[in-house]
C-alpha cells in the first residue's frame, strides 16, 4: 500500500471526528486495521496541515497530549482550536482526556 493511499485513509478517518472530541493515533491506525502504525498516522497528520478539510488539531497522542503542536503554525494554535470546541487543555495536556476522547469505528 502506497503512503498516499494510507495518509488519505488516515485523513477519512479523522474527518469522522466530531466537533469538540478528540482520538488518538493508535486510534486511527487500529480503525484501519494497522494498529501498530500509529506512527505513520502522525506523519499522515503533520502532512495534512494544508488539507483544510482535515481537523488534525482533535489528534492527539494516547495520552491526551498535544503531541502534534509544533506541526500548527503559532505556537499554541491547537490549543486554541480545542478551546474554541470546548476542550480544556493545562500545559499540553487534554483536561478530562476519557471525556472527551473518541473511538472510531474499525474500517472494513
Amino acid at each position: 500500500m502506497s503512503n498516499d493511499n494510507f495518509f488519505e485513509r488516515v485523513y477519512a478517518v479523522a474527518r469522522l471526528i466530531p466537533y469538540g472530541r478528540v482520538t488518538s493515533y493508535g486510534a486511527i491506525a487500529k480503525a484501519l486495521g494497522t494498529a501498530r502504525s500509529a506512527r505513520m498516522v502522525g506523519w499522515a497528520m503533520n502532512a495534512s496541515h494544508n488539507i483544510e478539510d482535515v481537523p488534525a488539531h482533535r489528534v492527539v497522542n494516547r495520552k491526551g497530549l498535544l503531541t502534534g503542536k509544533f506541526h500548527f503554525d503559532g505556537t499554541n494554535l491547537m490549543q486554541q482550536l480545542l478551546e474554541s470546541e470546548g476542550i480544556q487543555v493545562i500545559d499540553n495536556q487534554i483536561i478530562e482526556f476519557e471525556k472527551h476522547f473518541w473511538e472510531p469505528e474499525v474500517l472494513k
